[in-house]
């Protein structure tokens, strides 16, 4: 039987993905006490990256602010597995924290961040509001526009 968060992801139309495979030297996610940190994730779907570019340089903020939605969808598919397949352990989303590649004149990081950051909410209602930092950057892995990482607070 899903448990409130699968039924509501299922609500939105969402189903996770299987996890990506990191690209380099660390692991998706760390289990310490209570926290649970998820790496930067980018808006891969099927194993390739479907918002590539720079925001405002060919990159419209509608496409790049989809593109944080997904890496958040993909946050959840490595939060899902450090709770051992519960997302109802989620007790709070503590900070989410979004890089955005954009030239130096870019400056509207907080809107595109918000398709993390909505996502966060609609999934997980009050439990889903938390602290964030969003950052302009000159380039990400592959060529991506976004990357989301999360840090969380789990139950037993």
């Amino acid at each position: 039987m899903a448990g409130r968060i699968e039924a509501r992801l299922a609500e939105l139309g969402i189903t996770l993905p299987r996890p990506s495979v990191p690209i380099a030297n660390y692991v998706p996610w760390v289990k310490t006490g209570n926290l649970v940190v998820v790496s930067g994730q980018i808006p891969l779907v099927d194993g390739v990256v479907v918002v590539k570019g720079k925001v405002s340089w060919g990159v419209t903020i509608e496409r790049a602010t989809e593109g944080a939605r997904i890496c958040f969808i993909n946050v959840l598919v490595h939060l899902k597995a450090a709770c051992d397949g519960d997302l109802d352990r989620v007790r709070k989303i503590v900070r989410l924290g979004g890089f955005i590649a954009a030239p130096s004149e870019f400056t509207d990081h907080a809107r595109v961040m918000n398709g993390a950051s909505d996502l966060a909410v609609a999934v997980f209602g009050d439990e889903g509001r938390h602290a964030r930092s969003t950052i302009g950057v000159p380039s990400l892995p592959a060529d991506a526009s976004v990357e989301v990482e999360g840090f969380f607070e789990i139950g037993w």
